[in-house]
């Protein structure tokens, strides 16, 4: 009797359990498949691209001269500061010219010295010449006295070249400018020792300007569209001149990792002195590249990427792309994608890949 209770509650359960399962896959039928995410797209096409690059520079001069001491001595007087404007015969500097002065005093008594020498060895080869045309004398005596007179010849050209020498060594205690100009440094002060040609000023000489760039070296591998550089003064941007490359330099600044470029200025207004800070702008050459929204941008293993739609499956891809530049709400694309490719750049944080979508705009019609 009870044996037949049991079977009794386990027919009850098992036919629970058939029940349950049948409503539950009733149910499961009945509940309706999520719609696809609903994405915004683009056609992407090509697009012209023509960056404009602009540097901060600084006007200098063409020419700059350092200045130095021909003579090594104590600076006892300096009459010029950085900013001053010279003139070629200004003097700049005087050294201590009192061991120069000496070396004038002995050098002009070896002259007094050679000449008396040489006077009294005129006398005696005059003797010997008129002896011997009389007899009176012998060749060797003859010839000894003419030896002499050209040995104190030489001496007194030699004593007369030490003295110039000398004078020259006074003269070099005064530095003068010797061209015109302004001076940019000044590497010496009063009392200062310095040595011979141990720079003390520097001058930027009169004449043309040229605005001085310190670029990196990428931009050497794009081609200008115009050789025209637009010079624009930072302080006051009414300013403005124009100019052309004239000189890059062979290396690379180890310090800034940068290559420095001199632009020329053709005829550069007073209104951009020496050391003024200008901006100059030019435009590279036109290139034709992808050109995307920001929008359309995302992430694939740390490049950058864009996501792709299958125009026949509405299936989602995550493609990575090489970047060629950002713009302002654009970003143009050397590689990863190409002209007809349709770009998410709407929706674009619900996807994963292979993930079915649908078009906003096929939804609107």
């Amino acid at each position: 009797m009870e044996y037949g209770h049991q079977r009794q509650r386990l027919a009850c359960g098992a036919a629970f359990l058939a029940a349950t399962a049948l409503t539950a896959c009733q149910e499961q039928a009945r509940t309706p498949e999520s719609p696809p995410t609903m994405v915004a797209v683009e056609t992407v096409v090509l697009a012209d691209y023509a960056p404009v690059i602009r540097l901060t520079g600084e006007i200098r001069a063409r020419v700059e001269s350092d200045l130095s001491f021909r003579v090594a001595g104590r600076i006892s007087e300096r009459l010029a500061n950085v900013g001053d404007r010279v003139s070629a015969e200004d003097v700049l500097a005087r050294l201590d010219p009192e061991q120069q002065r000496a070396s004038v005093t002995a050098a002009e008594a070896t002259v007094t010295s050679a000449e008396a020498v040489l006077r009294q060895a005129t006398s005696s080869y005059a003797r010997q010449k008129a002896l011997l045309v009389r007899g009176f004398t012998t060749q060797r005596e003859h010839d000894q006295a003419e030896e002499a007179y050209r040995r104190a010849e030489a001496a007194l050209a030699d004593a007369k070249a030490q003295l110039g020498t000398a004078r020259d060594h006074l003269a070099d205690t005064v530095l003068r400018a010797g061209i015109s100009g302004v001076i940019t440094a000044r590497n010496a002060e009063m009392a200062q020792v310095v040595q011979a040609a141990q720079t003390v000023f520097t001058i930027a000489e009169d004449g043309p300007r040229d605005a001085v760039f310190n670029v990196d070296e990428t931009i050497f591998t794009k081609e200008l569209a115009n050789p025209a550089i637009a010079l624009t003064l930072v302080s006051d941007p009414s300013v403005t001149a124009t100019g052309s490359v004239r000189q890059i330099a062979p290396t690379i600044d180890r310090g800034t990792g940068t290559v420095r470029v001199k632009v020329g200025i053709d005829k550069a207004p007073a209104a951009m002195p020496l050391g003024a800070a200008v901006i100059g702008t030019g435009r590279l050459a036109s290139r034709r590249r992808i050109a995307i929204p920001w929008s359309a941008l995302s992430g694939a293993n740390g490049r950058p990427g864009v996501w792709v739609v299958d125009p026949r499956t509405k299936a989602v891809s995550l493609q990575p792309i090489v970047v060629e530049a950002y713009e302002t709400g654009t970003v143009f694309v050397r590689e990863g994608i190409r002209p007809g490719d349709m770009v998410v750049t709407a929706g674009a944080q619900f996807l994963r890949p292979r993930q079915v979508v649908a078009l906003a705009g096929e939804a609107a019609r």
